[in-house]
């Protein structure tokens, strides 16, 4: 993974560090330690982590590490976008998103709790980020959702997204083999397809209705 550094800034020809972004329904912002309560209670659903490469987070303290560990480092570099999705009335947390591995796969991940499902709340969220990359002139963005979690495939489709391919992958650390479909979407007007997942793993093409 490529770390956001003056050269990458350089290749991106900006330097952006998660800019607050406000849609009908939402905030999306920064992180903070505020936020640990409601990061338990999404990090720490079974349901809601099911298809995620990690366990859930059952404890306060757990929370806490992954806040100072994964997620405010990535503030110091030039270039991330990890957000945390808050409703604008009620002002807690809902979910997040992620733009991973970037100068890379530049994978979206998201997430959202359980009780705001099948409400919009993801592509709302997603969709307003990949506006945002779009106006800086971000490349591309892809995302992988594994073939028993379809409702994820849903929320690519819905901001744009087009399926590629497939490929299985030994997923850790919970040690399980998953099927997994990719999607991208080409930001600058290109013609691309990242070939990162393809050159590790066993990959075919799917024919998707």
């Amino acid at each position: 993974m490529r770390e956001g550094t003056a050269d990458l800034a350089k290749e991106f020809h900006y330097k952006e560090n998660t800019p607050r972004i406000e849609t009908k329904r939402l905030i999306l912002r920064k992180f903070t330690d505020d936020d640990t309560e409601d990061m338990l209670t999404l990090y720490s659903d079974e349901q809601v982590n099911r298809f995620l490469p990690w366990f859930p987070i059952k404890t306060q303290e757990g929370i806490k590490n992954y806040l100072h560990n994964s997620i405010f480092p990535q503030y110091e570099r030039d270039i991330a976008y990890s957000y945390a999705v808050e409703l604008r009335d009620e002002r807690k947390v809902i979910g997040y998103v992620h733009i991973n591995d970037i100068g890379e796969s530049n994978d979206i991940g998201y997430a959202v709790r359980k009780e705001f499902w099948h409400m919009g709340i993801a592509s709302e969220a997603c969709a307003a980020v990949v506006e945002r990359l779009r106006q800086v002139g971000f490349p591309f963005i892809t995302a992988t959702h594994d073939v028993n979690n379809p409702n994820s495939g849903e929320v690519m489709k819905k901001i744009g997204m087009t399926y590629r391919y497939s490929y299985r992958e030994k997923w850790q650390p919970k040690d399980i083999w998953v099927t997994f479909r990719m999607y991208e979407l080409d930001l600058d007007g290109a013609e691309r397809t990242y070939k990162g997942y393809q050159q590790k793993y066993y990959h075919f093409t799917e024919e998707l209705i």
